[in-house]
Formats: C-alpha cells, structure tokens, sequence
C-alpha cells in the first residue's frame, strides 16, 4: 500500500488546570500533537504506511518528538531541520481549540519560518497516493500557505489525492489575510474536504441558512447536502465533502457526521455522553477515519460509521491522539 503525506506543524500542547493548582504542584500536562501528526499517529496505528512533513529546530527537544514519532511508525525523513523553535500552545483542562482560552505561540517556531524552496516536494511524494493538509497551515502566515500552494501542486502534477480539514482557528489568522483570501485558491487541488458547515461558510463562501433550528438533525442534513454541492461546484476537482456536528458541553454532548459522495449523503449514527475526557484531536481522528476508509476501499456508508465512530472515542481519550485499535472501533460500531 502507497503511503499517505501528512503535512502540518509538531507542536506542544501545555494543559493547566483551570484552578491553578499546577502552580503549587510545579506540574504541568505536556501533549505532543498538532493537527496534522494527530493524523498520521492514527493512520499508523491502524497500519496505514504515513510520512509526516514538517520543520523542526535542531536540538534535543526535536530530536525527542520525532523519536516519538518514529516509534509510531511515522516517517520523519522529509522533516526540514531549520529555525530555532518548536510551536507551543496552551488550553486549560477540559476546554477544547475553540475555546477562548486557548493561547498560541507559534510565531517565529521552525514551521512558521518555513518559505517556498525549502521542502523537497519531489522527494517527499515518492510512494505517496495520498496528501492530507489543513486549514490550520495557512492560517499562520502568507510563506505557509505559499508552502502549501507549491506542495498541492506537486502532488496534483503526480495525480495524488488530497484532503483537506477546515479547521477555523480565529485566533490563528492575524498576518492580514481571511481564510476567504487564501482557502479557495488551495481547496481548488482537493478531492476531499472535511470540515463543518460554519467553516466552510467562513472559509470557501458557501451559502449558510440563517434559520437553522440548533440540534435539528434534518435540518443540518438538509444544509449540509447545500454546501456540499456547493462545494462540488465550485471545486471542481472535488469529489467528497464529509461535516461533522458536535452540540453541546461536557455534561451533555452529542457528535454525527454526514458524508456526500457526489450522489447521495449518507449519515452517521448519533452518539452522545455526559462525560468526556479530552476535546482536542477528535476531528483530526474523523479526518484519519475517512483516509483509513477510502484507502481500505470501504464502502461510503461503512466509511462515514468508521470515521465517526472513531472520532467520538477519542473524546475519551487523554492526549492529541487516539490510542484505539481498527478492531476496537469496529467493535464499538458493531455494539452500539
């Protein structure tokens, strides 16, 4: 099996308590993570050949991460060694990437510093039928999202497919630009998007209804199938466009997803908990569910479940990642 190409930046997650405690105890929660690697640690967890693109200083913390990395069986051997740092961010326990607590620093890290020339995409696409990017990337800075421009092009010369997480970072986009201004131009080489219908609004200008009823199943099905076919229409080379749906807080939360193949929409089963564990890397772990599908040739309604299913276990697990197994997810589908 070909491997799939993961691009996006190594980071370090710090998650305090909320209470402060972390400053009496002189302890604080350290994640490896990042979009992107979040991706391809599922994808090689569930035996998906991946290779993880990105820059990192050199020095022992580096060397570390992609150590750790490696023992996962992601292949780091098209990481660029430069710059001086490596991203941080920090988000209280519990809360999740939206929350307004959030606190990035990511200026100035070996990712952030990355410019047009400095990737060997050639090399890296070497027995890749697959490259995975997000929205998250060209959100830092006007180089990173000329970085992404040059390695979709590579990869479109070479007929590979592409996807795409839509992720919205607000606090991300402050280098003079809206995702409206550098998404369209990078979403025209995907054959795959996933997001939400907000992002996607935000992001590519699809129509969005004013009148959504909030929890009414039907009536997100119904706007979905709408930006979809927007999508499609717009984006000719896209083929899938996957949303996912999240209501709710940690005493009450409930998770689907729909995917629209060009056809016909096919819908998730609706799970809901009262308690989680971790927000963080859930849609990172949906993203990898749909690559683990479609490189598995799965069918789009096993694909969705898989997907989804995955994607609400890891709201159980602590960490960037998830820890579950393809048998384990298939377990859990096959209980519900």
């Amino acid at each position: 099996m070909n491997k799939v190409v993961c691009f996006g930046e190594i980071l370090m997650r710090f998650t305090p308590s909320m209470n402060g405690d972390w400053l009496k105890n002189n302890s604080i929660s350290v994640f490896p993570g990042g979009a992107e690697a979040n991706v391809a640690s599922a994808l090689a967890r569930w035996e998906i050949p991946v290779s993880y693109v990105t820059a990192a200083p050199v020095n022992f913390l580096a060397d570390q991460l992609l150590d750790f990395l490696n023992r996962q069986k992601i292949e780091t051997s098209s990481v660029h060694r430069s710059g001086n740092r490596i991203g941080t961010y920090y988000l209280p326990s519990g809360a999740d990437l939206k929350n307004a607590e959030v606190i990035y620093d990511r200026e100035y890290s070996s990712f952030w510093d990355l410019k047009p020339g400095m990737i060997d995409w050639e090399k890296v696409f070497v027995d890749a039928d697959w490259f995975h990017f997000s929205a998250i990337c060209p959100a830092l800075n006007q180089n990173v999202a000329n970085v992404c421009l040059e390695g979709l092009k590579v990869a479109r010369s070479k007929n590979i497919t592409i996807s795409v997480d839509l992720n919205y970072r607000a606090k991300l986009w402050k280098y003079g630009k809206e995702p409206l201004e550098v998404m369209p131009e990078l979403v025209r080489y995907c054959d795959l998007v996933m997001g939400n219908i907000w992002a996607a609004n935000r992001m590519l200008d699809a129509p969005l209804s004013q009148n959504l009823e909030m929890e009414e199943r039907a009536t997100y099905v119904k706007q979905t199938e709408e930006t979809a076919r927007y999508i499609i229409r717009n984006f000719p080379q896209c083929k899938i466009v996957a949303n996912t749906f999240r209501f709710g807080d940690e005493e009450q939360l409930s998770y689907y997803a729909e995917l629209y193949d060009g056809q016909r929409t096919f819908g998730s089963a609706e799970y809901s908990t009262d308690s989680i564990v971790d927000k963080v890397g859930s849609g990172d772990c949906f993203m990898a569910g749909l690559i683990y599908g479609y490189k598995n040739n799965l069918q789009p309604q096993a694909i969705i479940d898989f997907a989804t299913a995955a994607a609400f276990q890891k709201l159980f697990v602590k960490g960037d990642a998830t820890d579950k197994s393809v048998d384990e997810i298939k377990s859990f589908i096959k209980n519900l």
